[in-house]
């Protein structure tokens, strides 16, 4: 059988790269990948086989690897942040059900970092409660389900991340996602791009910040994650953010019960 392995690179640049996907990489025969994450990698990829291709190309690169994988090369596919957030997992295997191919490829996962996650670690602790991911890309998601989840996520008090919000030409469901911030009270809002990247910046904020600055917000672009707290997220002494679990609701400093 052929070996096809999906593999998640992390937030971005090396630094987020799990010991297994380094592994994994330094096995593969063949690698395909998006052209931007290519670059980032080329050090670890070294003199192996290489295919890569731009954006909306994605059914392509998918159904490139599978068949290196099924000419019995040890393939890697390259996905950012983790396989299964809006990366390439769904596609691949997608693809390889359709075609019904499980008899002929061996298939492995590897789970990456997302920049979610990588966020919330670099600026203290604003993810300790139960929070929801949704990416304001209408390239696949009807936007009417998109500013629903959005407003039902606010509604629940969800921590909320928020995937490409914007681009130049995409910004009606930003202009949504605006419209739905107005209707709750103000929260805490960390404004995160190219995390784990030389040009990485992260800026604490609130949303009543994002809706003065509107669509013309210049640090939020496609590579802009947004995290908003819930209504118990707050700034920290040294301002920092900090989602509190309740452990001192139900406990003094000693640890007994109040």
């Amino acid at each position: 059988m052929g070996k096809l392995t999906i593999l998640s690179t992390g937030a971005g640049g090396t630094d987020y790269l799990t010991i297994e996907a380094l592994e994994a990489l330094e096995q593969a025969e063949v690698v395909v990948a998006y052209t931007k994450y290519a670059k980032e990698l080329r050090g670890l990829i070294g003199d192996k086989e290489l295919y890569t291709s731009g954006m909306t190309r994605e059914i392509e690169r998918c159904q490139q690897a599978i068949d290196h994988a099924k000419a019995g090369r040890n393939t890697c596919i390259i996905s950012n942040g983790d396989v299964n957030v809006y990366g390439m997992a769904t596609l691949i295997v997608e693809l390889i059900d359709e075609q019904d191919l499980w008899g002929e490829i061996e298939l492995r996962s590897i789970a990456g970092v997302t920049a979610f996650l990588a966020t919330a670690s670099r600026i203290g602790a604003p993810v300790s409660q139960d929070f929801a991911v949704i990416s304001l890309s209408d390239r696949l998601t009807d936007i009417a389900l998109i500013d629903t989840r959005v407003r039902l996520a606010l509604e629940a008090d969800f921590i909320l991340g928020i995937y490409n919000p914007k681009s130049k030409k995409r910004i009606q469901p930003y202009l949504h996602f605006l419209e739905r911030l107005a209707e709750v009270q103000e929260r805490i809002a960390i404004i995160a791009s190219n995390v784990g990247r030389p040009k990485e910046q992260i800026t604490v904020t609130t949303t009543t910040d994002l809706i003065a600055q509107g669509i013309d917000h210049p640090d939020v672009t496609m590579s802009t994650l947004i995290l908003v707290g819930n209504t118990t997220t707050r700034r920290t002494q040294n301002g920092w953010v900090l989602t509190p679990r309740g452990y001192l609701n139900k406990y003094d400093l000693e640890g007994e019960l109040r």
